[in-house]
């Protein structure tokens, strides 16, 4: 038999100690440490060369002698999933997503293998049965033949399906549930999520095959399991979302196949999860009548221009003090501009409760949105509409002047198409701004909070 000890191993961030510590010396968290059994016999590597046959060679190549074909990414069907992969899914990848439970990985990941024609790929499931999936693919209504699907968690077993099948993708879900003989510590554990993804790295690149790890996330919303494990894959996502909305942001967190600025937005629906072309459009509610504490924000999500509906209300306190609400903005953000219109400006909210909502149950995190919140704000204070067709992109400074934003001008083109007839904007992005460009826009510049107010209300 192979001679075992036992070590113990940080949660958070993988560290490694011949005994119980307190506090982490790597990541200085706190009774992090369990114990765990590790072989201590050299154990043979699970993947090696000679189980594919579709391998590169291993010789050292000078770099200026390596070639890129044009096809080096695979297309994927789901434009949104494909822009913030960077334009393709990379041959040889390794991507990590993670996100809430019952957000929607699975069904994204597998609404992805069925969408791919002509492409064998290999969905293994450690957490549902090959009925359940089966389920879940005729509610979303697609079909391929060339989907196998494999209920397995032992390592060894899957790598054995793998060299058999050959496929061109490989969907995990999860690497929690996932376990390597070689290591006699229970799935989910440190060492067996850093051996099991070390594994899986090895094949996606000897083989260039990419590979999707579906990754559970703690109670902080980070990627449970070691810190090493971000580091160890290509890309890192992020599905993010309300389950009690319909709508869903997948963000990459890191990349190194293309930028991580880059948005996807989808929408849940009976059928799965569909992709949104105009977001704009289904962020904005279409009112007949106008309403105090509404303002429209020209917001950038990476290099994506959006519009959102940010909602206020005041209201006086009732209970003495005055409470202060928001969802989906920085409350401290809130409160600070709060303190600007009271001190620079004269406006009395500091016996008033105020609440903030940002419309589709999103988290905006743009300075740009500053001047929207303020004019929502003093819109629902003095029960004064604003008047329809205003859309705002300006930052405000702590002495209530109006900042300018960055790539104003696809703001406006935003604004534009979605049929604003005025916009208003710091006067410092006038400078190297081409108005003449937008026809059927007007933009109006301000540099101070009390130009706006006297602009909307008089």
């Amino acid at each position: 038999m192979a001679k075992t000890k036992s070590a113990f191993f940080c949660q958070n961030c993988g560290a490694q100690s011949p005994r119980w510590i307190g506090k982490c010396p790597s990541c200085s968290e706190w009774n992090t440490y369990v114990e765990e059994i590790v072989n201590t016999k050299p154990e043979k590597k699970l993947w090696s060369k000679a189980d594919g046959k579709k391998n590169k060679a291993a010789a050292p190549q000078v770099l200026s002698n390596v070639s890129i074909t044009d096809d080096h990414r695979m297309a994927i069907p789901d434009k949104e999933l494909n822009r913030v992969l960077g334009g393709g899914l990379v041959y040889g990848s390794l991507v990590l997503m993670g996100g809430e439970p019952g957000i929607g990985k699975s069904t994204l990941l597998l609404q992805l293998a069925l969408k791919l024609k002509n492409q064998k790929v290999l969905y293994v499931s450690g957490e549902e049965s090959e009925q359940q999936i089966k389920m879940r693919a005729d509610r979303l209504q697609l079909k391929n033949d060339e989907l196998y699907v494999l209920t397995e968690t032992s390592l060894e077993n899957i790598f054995a399906q793998l060299a058999h099948l050959e496929p061109s993708l490989v969907i995990i879900d999860s690497i929690q549930t996932v376990f390597t003989e070689k290591i006699e510590s229970s799935p989910g554990s440190v060492s067996q999520i850093r051996e099991c993804a070390a594994e899986l790295l090895r094949y996606a690149k000897e083989t260039s095959t990419p590979v999707f790890l579906v990754g559970h996330i703690t109670k902080d919303g980070t990627i449970a399991g070691p810190k090493v494990l971000e580091h160890m894959v290509d890309t890192v996502l992020q599905f993010e979302g309300d389950r009690h909305h319909v709508y869903r942001i997948l963000r990459a967190a890191k990349n190194r196949f293309g930028s991580t600025a880059e948005l996807g937005i989808y929408e849940m629906q009976g059928a799965g999860l569909q992709e949104v072309a105009n977001p704009s459009a289904v962020l904005i509610a279409n009112r007949e009548e106008s309403l105090s504490g509404v303002a429209i924000a020209a917001t950038m999500e990476g290099i994506r221009p959006l519009l959102i509906e940010t909602q206020a209300l005041v209201s006086s306190a009732v209970y003495g003090t005055p409470q202060r609400s928001s969802t989906g903005f920085d409350l401290r953000r809130l409160s600070m501009l709060l303190a600007v219109l009271e001190k620079r400006c004269g406006f009395r909210l500091g016996t008033k409760d105020v609440f903030l909502n940002i419309a589709g149950g999103i988290k905006v995190e743009d300075p740009a949105i500053d001047l929207a919140v303020i004019c929502a704000v003093l819109s629902s204070s003095e029960d004064m509409a604003i008047p329809p067709k205003y859309c705002f992109a300006a930052e405000v400074g702590l002495s209530g002047e109006i900042r300018p934003v960055t790539r104003v001008e696809q703001r406006i083109s935003e604004a534009e198409k979605m049929g604003f007839e005025k916009m208003i904007i710091s006067k410092y992005n006038k400078k190297g701004l081409d108005i003449s460009r937008f026809g059927k826009i007007e933009i109006k510049t301000v540099s101070r909070v009390e130009e706006v107010f006297q602009l909307l209300f008089g």
